[in-house]
């Protein structure tokens, strides 16, 4: 070990002596030309390569949108930023600056040695070598020459330009954030006030931009942005540019106040576009694949997506038309609780409170009278005084009018309807179209798409239910017993799921009780398979394979398994998308691959996704065939007689001959806890669409008749049938072996006899644990047909102590003296069916008796003749 360790460190020495070498000849040869008649003669150095913007296009060539950079710069004196942000650019990138030529040689052998030893040592370039390599050279270009013309170019600013005049260079031109370029525009992008108010904690989190904007974005990353602005600060104490005192409070007051529900948003979004969206999710993967290499904003490529935009205006079309619906039923449903409430209750409230001198129920009426005046300040008057404050530049006002911005955005996450879109291609992963808000515009870029923690309700389901096929435990035919039960959580809490409507179903086989999304048959299967199983199966779909964040997304409680939990929209339709591809990893991707302006190929990341899968070998099938062809044809229930039903129908197209076709269709419905969030995820052979409504911020629901099968699903099947108009009939590719189709009871689940005459199904199954044993429902007698139905009641079934769970659990107890003995007039009365045995007089301290001796209650309801009971929902779907 000894011999190896002193023979790598000969080798990085001979290493950095050879490189030193090479630079030493480089800044000998820039020297002498530096002195030469013609350099000396020549002053112009505005003359480099001109500015062109770079296009995206999409699948079919055609141009998306342009991103140029002339936005994003605001220019400012050296002389007007304060001297704790010059000494943090220079503690962070040049110590020496003012003392050097325009070349560091321990910077370069630094540099060097980091790189030999793979030790993160920072880079070697001088504050003027930056100058020189981004306005003179080509940066994507990493070769030694380039670095010797580097240096040439930095001698000829050196010569021509003084040191203060250099850093101003600097300081304006170089790329600080996303389509920010110099001091002053990104801290009004990341501080929303001038550089020449920046804190010193600021500076310090300017400076780390210079480096990798994308990597140490605050917004986007403000835990490793953290750990770096440390390290500045600490380098600026040790150099003696501040105290540890002021760096310590300055750091502490920073994240004091910082805002971490802001997003990282592109400063440049006037422009045209036809799909901002993705537009925007393109900008920001170039961010992390193009920073320190090339400037898209300046230096003129091409970027080759994925996206068709006949895809993108189908689900800019439809997604409109979602949103709209959503938020104008949720606001007429919210309108009325909220007019009932104020007419009928806060009355009632008040009176109540005076009468009985109640202090903690007086006030309601006051309170209404704020809410109206606090909602028409910040939607009316806040908008003049801000625009009042920028046109006469009244600072004072303009912070009162961001406050009232403030209260408006936060209202408006709570209570507008937001939606998402994304679609991906089966084979290829190519993102097809994005979708990931109302609109897009400078308040509004959240991706949901791809950014947003939302829950995915029961469209998490068969994520798991994957897991239980491959088990041998389960089968589509197993019989589960859907009926009221207590899940204990691993810390003794219970859980009592209950499904959609409160309605109970008995006897159900596993292919129903997905396709009709019935909670406590799934929440049994996870029961049987364990949380361990259900869990990596989940994660390995959804590509989540760092184990912390594993940890965080699934917890080992009961409602995980209802789709409580949060993961963006993108991972659903990764995960479902494997299962429409055979099992095999599929890779989102938006680009192709990018060209330079001479037409070259400079970046091909569809190659460098392509050579990561091929070198997994048999890893990069996730799942196996005949699993994703079985949990396919479970799915394939619930667009044929499941919450998706009403869509089966739009999968069928007419061909030229005018004949009728039909593409196979598979997918899952989901809705939330308080039906706060609606989902359809829904796949083809071709194509896998993910569909989420929902708020922003938790707390709302968008009422009962927002649900993943009534709001997302027509949706879905709508986009889907127009994206696939024109392509040929296509099933899902069948594996072929290791899978069989075969008809079992609908009733039992079992092998068919003669005697089975409540109905039949074809289901598939893995051909190791296919159905066996007859149908013993049917053909045995009376008493053992009862004695299979107690024993499927009992299967699955959670043993609990009766007198421990009362304990926990509290039933509603209604006082029946309190009720009124004679219905007011207009009052509602339960309705009494026609066949009810007559009425016999009560006795005395009896209840009230029927003709044939049970007891009898009539209850009578004082509300109002137009109040309709809701039908009672407490979960999801």
């Amino acid at each position: 070990m000894g011999n190896g360790g002193s023979g790598r460190r000969f080798v990085c020495l001979i290493g950095a002596a050879v490189i030193v070498f090479i630079a030493g000849t480089g800044v000998a040869l820039g020297v002498v030309l530096a002195e030469t008649v013609n350099i000396m003669n020549q002053e112009n150095f505005q003359e480099f390569a001109p500015a062109l913007p770079t296009k995206i296009v999409d699948i079919n060539g055609e141009l998306i949108t342009e991103f140029s950079a002339d936005e994003k710069r605001e220019l400012v004196s050296l002389a007007d930023l304060p001297r704790h942000l010059i000494f943090a650019v220079l503690a962070r990138e040049d110590p020496s600056f003012y003392k050097h030529r325009g070349f560091s040689i321990r910077g370069i052998a630094r540099a060097v040695y980091g790189v030999l030893t793979g030790q993160p040592l920072g880079g070697g370039s001088t504050i003027t070598q930056q100058v020189a390599g981004t306005l003179y050279t080509d940066r994507s270009e990493r070769t030694i020459s380039r670095k010797i013309r580097e240096l040439w170019w930095a001698f000829q600013i050196e010569r021509r330009y003084s040191k203060d005049e250099i850093l101003e260079i600097y300081l304006n031109y170089m790329y600080m954030g996303p389509g920010v370029y110099g001091v002053e525009a990104a801290s009004k992008y990341f501080f929303s006030h001038s550089a020449k108010d920046i804190s010193l904690a600021e500076a310090a989190i300017l400076v780390i931009q210079l480096s990798s904007p994308s990597k140490y974005n605050p917004l986007d990353n403000p835990n490793r942005a953290m750990d770096r602005q440390l390290d500045v600060l600490d380098r600026m104490v040790a150099l003696g540019y501040t105290t540890k005192a002021d760096a310590d409070a300055s750091f502490n007051e920073y994240w004091e106040n910082y805002d971490y529900t802001r997003v990282s948003q592109a400063a440049y979004f006037h422009r045209d576009d036809k799909a901002p969206w993705f537009s925007e999710y393109v900008r920001r993967e170039l961010d992390g694949m193009m920073y320190k290499t090339m400037d898209y904003y300046r230096d003129g490529y091409t970027v080759y997506t994925t996206l068709d935009l006949g895809f993108q205006d189908a689900a800019q079309r439809y997604m409109e038309e979602g949103i709209a619906r959503a938020n104008r039923e949720y606001r007429a449903s919210s309108g009325n609780r909220l007019v009932r409430a104020e007419y009928m209750y806060i009355p009632i409230v008040d009176l109540l409170s005076l009468a009985f001198d109640v202090n903690i129920l007086r006030g309601t009426s006051q309170e209404r009278n704020e809410s109206r005046a606090v909602n028409r300040y910040t939607k009316a008057i806040n908008p003049a005084i801000d625009l009042a404050a920028l046109a006469f530049g009244l600072e004072d006002m303009k912070g009162i009018s961001n406050a009232g911005f403030a209260e408006l955005k936060a209202n408006t996450e709570e209570n507008v309807v937001e939606g998402a879109l994304i679609v991906l291609e089966n084979e290829t992963g190519y993102i097809k179209a994005i979708i990931g808000g109302s609109k897009y515009d400078e308040n509004n870029q959240l991706i949901r798409a791809t950014q947003g923690r939302v829950m995915p309700g029961s469209s998490f389901k068969p994520l798991y239910y994957s897991a239980a096929i491959d088990s041998g435990k389960f089968t589509p035919s197993s019989l589960i017993y859907d009926a009221p039960i207590v899940f204990y959580n691993e810390d003794g809490t219970p859980y009592l799921p209950l499904n959609f409507r409160g309605e109970w179903k008995g006897s159900v086989l596993l292919y129903d009780a997905l396709a009709q999304s019935m909670n406590v048959p799934s929440l049994k299967i996870l029961d049987t398979i364990g949380f361990g199983a259900a869990i990596d199966r989940a994660a390995l779909l959804l590509g989540i394979d760092d184990p912390n964040v594993k940890r965080r997304t699934f917890p080992h409680v009961y409602p995980m398994g209802l789709g409580i939990i949060s993961i963006a929209p993108i991972q659903m339709a990764r995960a479902f998308a494997v299962f429409a591809n055979g099992g095999r990893e599929v890779t989102p991707m938006a680009i192709r691959y990018i060209e330079n302006r001479n037409g070259a190929v400079i970046l091909d990341n569809e190659r460098d996704i392509r050579l990561r899968q091929r070198q997994k070998g048999s890893a990069i099938q996730l799942i196996s065939p005949q699993n994703a062809y079985v949990m396919t044809s479970l799915l394939k229930k619930t667009v044929e007689i499941g919450t998706l039903g009403g869509q089966g129908a739009k999968f069928v197209f007419v061909d030229e001959d005018g004949k009728r076709y039909r593409i196979a269709a598979a997918g899952k419905t989901g809705t939330t806890q308080n039906w706060s969030d609606a989902w359809t995820v829904g796949f083809t052979p071709y194509y896998t669409t993910a569909i989420w409504f929902g708020f922003d911020k938790p707390g709302n629901s968008l009422g009962l008749t927002l649900t993943g099968a009534t709001l997302a699903g027509p949706i879905w099947g709508d986009f889907m049938r127009e994206i696939h108009r024109g392509l040929p009939a296509r099933d899902f590719k069948r594996p072929e072996t290791g899978v069989i189709d075969i008809r079992v009871c609908a009733k039992s689940g079992q092998l068919l006899t003669p005697d089975c005459d409540e109905g039949e199904i074809l289901l598939t199954f893995l051909d190791d644990f296919r159905p066996t044993e007859y149908c013993a429902y049917h053909s045995g007698d009376g008493e053992y047909r009862s004695h299979i139905a107690l024993e499927t009641m009992r299967t699955g079934i959670a043993s609990f102590d009766d007198s421990e769970v009362l304990t926990e659990l509290r039933m509603p107890s209604l006082d029946l003296n309190q009720l009124p003995a004679v219905a007011p007039e207009g009052a509602y009365r339960a309705a009494v069916p026609p066949d009810a045995p007559p009425y016999v007089p009560a006795t005395a301290g009896d209840a009230p008796q029927t003709a044939d001796g049970g007891p009898q209650l009539e209850l009578t309801l004082p509300i109002l003749d137009d109040f309709e009971l809701p039908s009672y929902n407490p979960l999801m779907e």
